[in-house]
């Protein structure tokens, strides 16, 4: 059963090892608990809806309270309070592209604003209601899951846009393929979803962000549907993919998918190398990625970074153990651990290997085998379970990443994790803060970065602690030529840093869009454009 209230599956669960718990308490001092509201009492505050009964949604009271938010940091406050201020006066649930059309047209007629909504994992905002005089309803895509056509001879696979990661995987690997797109929110995230929001799988190394996953389908609106055909190119003016890849429901609701697929590979393995510092990994992995050696992944996490995965891994015999022997081998203290995968057949994998350990070698790399790639692998979506336990010993956890040049990657890295360590100094707050690059490029690469702060005495002054960070961080990225999100996507939450980067023609453009495909405002309003 799904948490309604937090991340994932309730029968799950990571657990803060003891020596975790010391690291974090040192660092940030003793943790404050607070209380948790019942799922009766969140129920008893969700008003009466708006909307009477319809054959096309439900108006249940639950169904509203677990449509009501995403993952977002204030999502989760607002949840673990039981306070979520605005809720959807409905949720839909359409199962073919024809209902969607009903729904675009009971909207217009009724006035009502429709929130289209994937798996809720959004860490943006992008499925929240608005405080609107409108009703809203939630689109729910759950039910639109299934492979609907598989064209082996073009690999290209149609989906639903409501298919999980797990639901698009096990259709397509009973037909021995793969989509290959793995974000951390694999788990419950959607297909319609990651397209709407611009997401980068893990392994985007070998198979591609989504954009280039992304091969077309249909986008229903109110001007229309906007249907979208395959070609493996096209010099036929702008790619119309662009309008839907990150519109996040803006200008229509996604109703079909069309992405490209790739034979299962035969072999895949992860391995664990150790860097001597910081400055020595940063030359590594950029060189790695511009000698376009054929992994599947590049993962540095910076020395704080390192620091901590080693103390929340608990085992600390074979931590001691694996620490002497880094020692031993010139990677102590300020070393950075190197993740990476090789994808594909085993003569393959050998080469990209050989090639691998060769370029590391010369910056000092320290191989430990598949050991430690192997705990990634079977750990890589179970990160966000380890914010339940974190919030049960009484600290809050957040992310936020960014993309920009390799010049400029090391500044900018250093700019928000200091902003992020500054920002509750006011309050005698510190904030333990580390970064990893996940997703490398020729020209640059993501920065993913992980902060860790103590709740306030209450949820509003915690929240105001969350605030005063993401701002923080936030302003610095856009004022640092970073781009606002990497994967994650706009949403409402980073809406008012897009001018920052985009510019006023590029926003008037996005405006004209909008108003093209949704002249009265009513898809999703307050995500990626502003009101």
């Amino acid at each position: 059963m799904r948490r309604w209230n937090g991340w994932g599956d309730a029968t799950t669960v990571v657990e803060l090892p003891a020596q975790g718990a010391s690291f974090l308490h040192e660092r940030l001092g003793a943790g404050h608990v607070l209380p948790d509201a019942t799922l009766e009492a969140a129920l008893a505050r969700v008003p009466v809806s708006r909307l009477a009964a319809h054959a096309l949604y439900s108006v249940d009271a639950h169904d509203r309270l677990l449509h009501a938010r995403g993952q977002s940091l204030p999502d989760w406050l607002a949840l673990r309070e039981g306070a979520l201020g605005n809720y959807p006066d409905a949720v839909a649930f359409p199962e073919t592209a024809g209902q969607i059309c009903q729904l675009l047209a009971l909207a217009h007629e009724q006035d009502l604003c429709l929130i289209p909504y994937g798996g809720g994992t959004s860490v943006a905002g992008h499925i929240n209601p608005p405080d609107s005089a409108r009703p809203v309803v939630t689109v729910s895509l759950a039910r639109m899951n299934r492979l609907l056509d598989l064209d082996e001879q073009s690999q290209l696979a149609t989906f639903g846009p409501g298919a999980s990661g797990p639901q698009v995987e096990s259709q397509l690997r009973a037909r021995g393929y793969t989509l290959g797109h793995f974000p951390q929110s694999w788990e419950l995230s959607t297909l319609g979803g990651w397209v709407a929001s611009r997401s980068s799988g893990q392994q985007s190394l070998r198979y591609g962000r989504i954009e280039q996953l992304f091969a077309g389908g249909t986008l229903e609106t109110f001007a229309g549907p906007l249907e979208i055909p395959t070609f493996p190119a096209s010099a036929a003016g702008p790619d119309l993919r662009e309008v839907v890849l990150g519109c996040k429901g803006r200008f229509g609701i996604i109703s079909e998918v069309k992405v490209r697929v790739s034979p299962l590979p035969v072999d895949e393995r992860f391995y664990g190398v150790f860097l001597p510092n910081w400055s020595k990994a940063l030359q590594a992995i950029r060189q790695l990625a511009q000698a376009r050696v054929p992994l599947s992944m590049l993962r540095l996490s910076n020395a704080v970074e390192t620091e901590t995965q080693l103390a929340l891994a608990g085992h600390p015999q074979q931590i001691a153990w694996l620490e002497k022997y880094l020692n031993l081998r010139g990677a102590g203290e300020g070393k950075c651990l190197l993740t990476f995968g090789v994808t594909g057949n085993r003569r393959q994998n050998a080469l990209s290997l050989s090639q691998a350990r060769q370029h590391l070698k010369a910056f000092g790399g320290v191989f430990t085998g598949t050991l430690l790639g192997k705990k990634w692998a079977q750990n890589r979506f179970r990160f966000p379970y380890l914010r339940e336990n974190l919030w049960n010993a009484g600290y809050v956890v957040d992310t936020l990443e960014t993309a920009t040049d390799w010049s400029n990657v090391d500044h900018l890295l250093n700019l928000i994790e200091n902003s992020l360590r500054d920002a509750l100094a006011a309050e005698g707050e510190r904030v333990h803060v580390f970064t990893h690059l996940s997703h490398v490029y020729g020209e640059g690469s993501s920065i993913y970065t992980t902060y860790v702060f103590r709740p306030a005495a209450d949820y509003p002054a915690t929240l105001a602690r969350w605030q005063a960070l993401k701002h923080s961080a936030s302003q610095t990225i856009v004022d640092n030529h970073g781009t606002i999100s990497h994967q994650h996507g706009v949403g409402k939450d980073h809406a008012p840093y897009l001018s920052r980067e985009k510019g006023a023609l590029a926003m008037d453009t996005l405006q004209a869009l909008s108003r093209h495909f949704d002249p009265a405002g009513r898809l999703n309003p307050g995500t990626l454009l502003q009101e």
